[in-house]
Formats: C-alpha cells, sequence, structure tokens
C-alpha cells in the first residue's frame, strides 16, 4: 500500500454519494476537505466515527472544512446509514474501491489479532484550490473511531 504524505496531490474523485447525487472533490473549490475512510456502514465503529463527526459538522464548517465520508458501500446502505443515525455529514459510495486504494485507504491490517486485507480507517485534510486540485495538507492511517473526531479537532484548533 502506498501511503500519501503531506504536500502531495490529492486523487481527484466523482462518487456518488447517500442520495444518488454525484459528487467531487472539485465541488469545494476553493476550500478545504475532511476526508475519512471507514471499513463499512451501521458497523460499531464506523457509526461512532460518523455520529462524532456529525456532531462536530457545524464546528468543522464554521472554520471552513468540509466532511465526506468514503467507504466501499452502496448509496442505498448509504442512505440506512444516514437515516439510522441521523446523520449530517456526506457519505460517499466506493464500491470499486478506486479512490479508497488511491488514497492508500486498501491493504492489510490487523483486527482482534488476525491479518486481514481490507479497508484502512484512514483520514485527510485536503487544500483544494480554485481550479479544483486537491494537495494533502495531513494524512493519517489505521486511526481508532473512539476519539479520533475530538483529536482531529484539537490538531486543526477546530
Amino acid at each position: 500500500m502506498t501511503e500519501l504524505v503531506a504536500g502531495e496531490a490529492a486523487p481527484g474523485f466523482s462518487l456518488l454519494d447517500a442520495a444518488g447525487t454525484r459528487v467531487s472533490l472539485a465541488d469545494f473549490a476553493p476550500g478545504q476537505v475532511i476526508l475519512y475512510i471507514y471499513p463499512a456502514a451501521l458497523t460499531p465503529g464506523c457509526t461512532v466515527e460518523a455520529i462524532d463527526f456529525s456532531a462536530a459538522a457545524a464546528a468543522f464548517a464554521q472554520a471552513g472544512y468540509h466532511i465526506l465520508g468514503l467507504s466501499p458501500d452502496s448509496p442505498d446502505k448509504l442512505t440506512r446509514f444516514v437515516t439510522k443515525n441521523d446523520l449530517t455529514v456526506t457519505l460517499l459510495s466506493d464500491p470499486e474501491l478506486t479512490v479508497i486504494k488511491a488514497y492508500g485507504g486498501w491493504g492489510d491490517r490487523v483486527i482482534w489479532g488476525k491479518a486481514l486485507t481490507g479497508v484502512i480507517r484512514s483520514t485527510f485534510v485536503i487544500d483544494v484550490d480554485a481550479e479544483g486540485r486537491g494537495v494533502i495538507v495531513d494524512a493519517q492511517y489505521g486511526v481508532r473511531a473512539k476519539g479520533h473526531v475530538d483529536r482531529l479537532r484539537t490538531a486543526l484548533q477546530v
């Protein structure tokens, strides 16, 4: 797995959200995006992370950040996730794993002592210029869902 680092170009994307609307990184030009990659909607850790990001969405927005969640789930499953948990962040669907892999969010990981290949929980802070090109400001791999949003808020002073 190739990991992105600060200063590198952020891979562009255009994916469907939970409502079936196409969302591109360039849509947020100029601006800042927090893209978080999570393994699966409607699972305990991913639910904690999504609820925490939703609870902090207004503070992030006030600081100029747009929050996007990304998983391999279908738009239909994302809709159920949003509805069940009253989520306010935009969730994107990448069933072919194209964008997840481009961001280095797919690879080997260990869960409960067992080695698996799958989605690696990751978060990226991206600066999108006026032309819609993104640059990685921060890349975090293998983050833990619980407390992650609070740690990110502290790091970004949000």
